[in-house]
This record gives C-alpha cells, sequence and structure tokens, in this order.
C-alpha cells in the first residue's frame, strides 16, 4: 500500500535535503579553504627554508672564495706544514665532493651534507690564514665564551662530553699562555668520544666484520666513520673521503699544537683563537649532523 504525502510533508523533505545539500557544500568549501591555507603555509614554509638555504650557501662559497684567496697569495711558512697540507687534502675532497654532486651522482638527501661540507672548507682554509697571520677577527662572542650550540648537542649524547667541552672552551683564554694546546688536548680526547659513543667497537665489527683496524684491534677511525656513514644509507665514495679528510685535518691540528716543539703552544692572537675554536666547533657539529 503507497504511503501519501501531503504538499507541506513534501516541501518539508525537499527544504530538509536542500539544508543538507547546503551544508555539505559548506563544509566541503570550508575543507577547500582549510587545505589551501595548509598548502599556502606550506609553500611560504619551504620557500623561507630554500632562501635561507640559498643564503647559506651563498655565505659559504663567498667566505670559502674569499679564504682561497688569500690563502693563494699568502707565502707558505715553515710552520705548520703538516697541517697545510692536510687543509689542501679537504680542499681537494671537497672539489670531489662538489663535482659529484655537480653530475648528479648526490641526490638531494646530500643538500644538507654539501652545505656543511662547504663552511668544513671554509673554515679549514680560514684557519690556515689566521695561523699564518692572515686572519679576520670574527664577529661574536670572545674564543673562551661559555656560549655555544655545540653544548647541548654534547650533553644530548652524555653530559659528561658537554661538560668535557666547556673545558676545552674555558681553557682558550687570550690569557692563557697555554691555550691553543689545551684546548686541543680537551677537543681530542672529546671526539674521540664522540665517535667511540656513536660507532662502538661492537656495533662496528658487526656490521663490518672485514672492517679496518688498529694495532689494537679496534676499529680503525675510517672505520667508524664508514659505519655510521652506512648506517644513514650515505656511504657514497666521495662522501666518505670528505669526512675522512676533514677529520684527518682535525687531528693534524691536534697534532701539530700538542708536539708544541717550534713554538706553537705559545701566545696567539684574537683571530687566531678565534679561528681554532671556530674550526673545532663546528667540526664537531658537522659530526653530530652525520649521526642524527
Amino acid at each position: 500500500m503507497t504511503r501519501r504525502i501531503s504538499p507541506s510533508q513534501f516541501n518539508s523533505m525537499v527544504s530538509q535535503a536542500q539544508q543538507k545539500q547546503r551544508a555539505a557544500l559548506d563544509k566541503f568549501k570550508r575543507d577547500v579553504r582549510s587545505w589551501e591555507q595548509r598548502v599556502n603555509r606550506d609553500i611560504d614554509r619551504y620557500n623561507r627554508e630554500v632562501r635561507a638555504y640559498n643564503a647559506r650557501v651563498r655565505a659559504n662559497r663567498q667566505r670559502l672564495a674569499n679564504e682561497l684567496s688569500r690563502l693563494a697569495h699568502r707565502t707558505t711558512t715553515t710552520r705548520y706544514v703538516k697541517f697545510r697540507t692536510s687543509v689542501t687534502k679537504v680542499l681537494t675532497a671537497y672539489e670531489s665532493l662538489e663535482r659529484a654532486a655537480t653530475e648528479g651522482r648526490l641526490d638531494g638527501r646530500y643538500n644538507e651534507f654539501l652545505d656543511l661540507s662547504e663552511r668544513e672548507a671554509a673554515n679549514n682554509a680560514g684557519l690556515m690564514n689566521a695561523l699564518e697571520g692572515n686572519g679576520e677577527v670574527s664577529e661574536g662572542s670572545a674564543p673562551d665564551s661559555a656560549d655555544s650550540p655545540v653544548t647541548a648537542i654534547l650533553r644530548a649524547i652524555s653530559p659528561e662530553l658537554g661538560d668535557r667541552w666547556l673545558g676545552a672552551v674555558y681553557s682558550l683564554s687570550p690569557r692563557n699562555p697555554d691555550a691553543a694546546r689545551h684546548f686541543c688536548t680537551s677537543s681530542r680526547e672529546l671526539i674521540t668520544s664522540f665517535l667511540l659513543k656513536n660507532a662502538p667497537d661492537d656495533r662496528v665489527f658487526a656490521a663490518m666484520p672485514g672492517c679496518e683496524r688498529t694495532p689494537q684491534q679496534t676499529p680503525t677511525r675510517r672505520a667508524r666513520i664508514q659505519y655510521i656513514l652506512r648506517s644513514r644509507d650515505m656511504d657514497e665514495p666521495e662522501v666518505e673521503s670528505f669526512v675522512e679528510a676533514d677529520m684527518d685535518n682535525v687531528v693534524t691540528l691536534f697534532h701539530e699544537f700538542n708536539e708544541g716543539t717550534h713554538g706553537s703552544a705559545g701566545t696567539f692572537d684574537l683571530p687566531q683563537l678565534q679561528a681554532l675554536r671556530k674550526r673545532v666547533e663546528d667540526g664537531i657539529m658537522f659530526l653530530s649532523r652525520l649521526v642524527s
């Protein structure tokens, strides 16, 4: 039996259907506006990040060019010969790294690494210039200032590492006649501890049973670096070569100052102490980004 509806009931049903349709349409419009707002925010954020990244790249590139220009016009001295050789190796490794990126052999995953590597290369050349008396006083805090982005990074790994870094920085006072040697001694121990914590013997041996070993049968520094890069799927030859050259440069720097046989452990001026701190500080940050 067919149920009959009155005109008023029919009108009511039509009205309800129209209301639902309008409500659905309004919701759709709100969802579209919300989606557009999210997209616009994401685009704005991306554009800001791109502009900031491009600005950093330009700054790093200009600084590297300036440091290389000063280095090329500086008469080579008999001091810091080993360190200057290691600086050249870092610059050569960076050129190979940049060439690999230009040729498309390194994808977008390596953008930050390339940015940091360019800064490392600039820091190396800058420190060499400073040690040879051709450095510039940089703006910012004093060499022994406790204010450092590295402290929080190291304390997140171990409170002891954070405290050790502050101790190294504290020794880097312009009033300390042995500042550079004290700083390098503490920093060398800190970097060694950093690598041990992030690439411990058992994990390195488990992942790479045939890795290079020291005479004490522990993984070499190069093996630990290989392990870190492999764990991040970044074990490209040019990447590995640059990191090894960069860390070798830091170690060579430490050896230069610890020997102290030709006056290198004496008093240093402000540009030299600033350059020394920046070299080691950014080197630690470079390592921390590799393992994060």
